[in-house]
């Protein structure tokens, strides 16, 4: 069993480790409000925290590394832009760091100061966010499950290649 291992074999490694730790943990996100709102709404600054933290540090740079790694293989392997497994996994891979970088960041980033405020104002009496707030949220409850089922999509589609 030989120990050498090509290029193209340790950047295939890298894209998939940078989809498990990138975006695994971003799957959590689903169940951290619905937690927060069961357990104690003053719990909200964490859930927005946590979300900022998973998409800015982990989900972005994923973006970043599955992006370069899925060019580099490109052209190194045979692989074809028209395929349809790679074009539409290329799709979904700009659909998502638009939906990260001009959605879900941008939003937390609102929604944390506005929840922390309502808090705040709140004293220590018993808390329950605003509708305002809670209309606000609403959409991270509907983009978040279709970013998580487009990445379930692109991995069927790395995995099993359509197609070929």
């Amino acid at each position: 069993m030989p120990l050498a291992v090509t290029s193209y074999e340790f950047s295939l490694f890298i894209h998939v480790t940078a989809v498990v730790v990138g975006f695994g943990a971003t799957f959590a996100e689903s169940v951290v409000f619905p937690v927060a709102m069961k357990m104690n709404p003053r719990h909200l600054p964490y859930v927005h925290r946590l979300q900022l933290v998973l998409n800015r540090f982990f989900a972005t740079p994923a973006l970043v590394i599955v992006a370069g790694t899925g060019v580099y293989q490109m052209a190194e392997g045979n692989w074809d832009y028209a395929d349809l497994w790679v074009s539409a996994t290329l799709t979904i891979v700009v659909i998502i760091a638009i939906l990260n970088l001009f959605f879900f960041i941008p939003s937390d980033r609102k929604l944390l100061p506005m929840i922390e405020g309502e808090i705040a104002n709140a004293g220590a009496g018993e808390f329950s966010p605003s509708e305002e707030y809670l209309r606000k949220v609403r959409p991270q409850g509907i983009f978040g499950p279709i970013t998580g089922i487009l990445l379930i999509v692109a991995i069927y589609m790395m995995v099993i290649k359509p197609g070929l």
